[in-house]
């Protein structure tokens, strides 16, 4: 059993507060101020992973994306945050400031990526090196390790320096041609952002935001269960890609 300011406290040692973006809005969301025996690890916090939650009998959610991300004027019937207080389940969540964090969504993708001597890159981002591919081969290598669905953006030349930032990072491009980076990784990107790297010689993966986060899931699950041992940490099965492909 353990509270749930230990378990924000310790949830903050991994992923500073500092190291959010002015913008973003992580911490304890919800608090219901129950005593944890179960904690539930999710992406996302939607209506199905409260049902879930409330199926384990878990008194906490842990996510990477918040469930209150703009200020409330109002609570309504039926919101997820009213659902929460209703089933007695706190909420919390490291956003941005894990995306930044050592060991957080940014390290844990350019792992599975096999980027080697990762640097940080305009702190949220990481850029490294590869064993020499093409874009293609590296676009199938996201699908495959991540079960992404990838768009590319293929600009013909080799590929040893990759940019990579889960989530939203087309806003990275710039930064990424600035360090030197041949490819950038990342889950979402616009319309013009694919445009702006075809003309400037920048081979582009658009691996999905879904896909692209998911890793840190059953990583931060195995690190709360090793600091909590008396408390059991579950996975959620019920949190799922918003988005179905054709």
């Amino acid at each position: 059993m353990a509270r749930v300011d230990e378990i924000l406290t310790y949830v903050q040692q991994l992923a500073p507060p500092e190291l959010a973006e002015s913008w973003d809005n992580p911490g304890l969301l919800v608090d219901c101020g129950a005593e944890v025996t179960s904690i539930l690890v999710a992406l996302d916090v939607t209506d199905e992973v409260i049902a879930e939650a409330e199926y384990q009998g878990c008194q906490l959610i842990v996510t990477h994306h918040p469930v209150i991300f703009k200020p409330l004027r109002s609570l309504a019937r039926g919101s997820l945050p009213y659902r929460l207080i209703k089933k007695n389940i706190s909420a919390l969540c490291a956003h941005t400031n894990l995306d930044a964090a050592e060991g957080g969504v940014n390290d844990i993708l350019c792992r599975l990526l096999g980027v080697q001597d990762v640097q940080p890159l305009d702190k949220l981002a990481r850029i490294g090196r590869v064993r020499t591919t093409s874009a293609d081969l590296l676009a199938e290598q996201c699908r495959q390790v991540l079960g992404a669905h990838v768009k590319l953006v293929d600009a013909g030349k080799p590929i040893n320096r990759v940019a990579v930032v889960g989530g939203s990072g087309g806003d990275f491009l710039e930064a990424a041609l600035v360090a030197g980076a041949d490819a950038l990784v990342t889950g979402e990107a616009g319309h013009h952002t694919a445009l702006d790297a075809r003309h400037a010689g920048l081979s582009l993966v658009v691996a999905g935001h879904y896909a692209t986060e998911l890793p840190i899931v059953p990583v931060l699950a195995d690190k709360l269960a090793r600091k909590f041992p008396g408390v059991r940490v579950l996975c959620s099965r019920r949190c799922k890609d918003p988005f179905t492909y054709l």
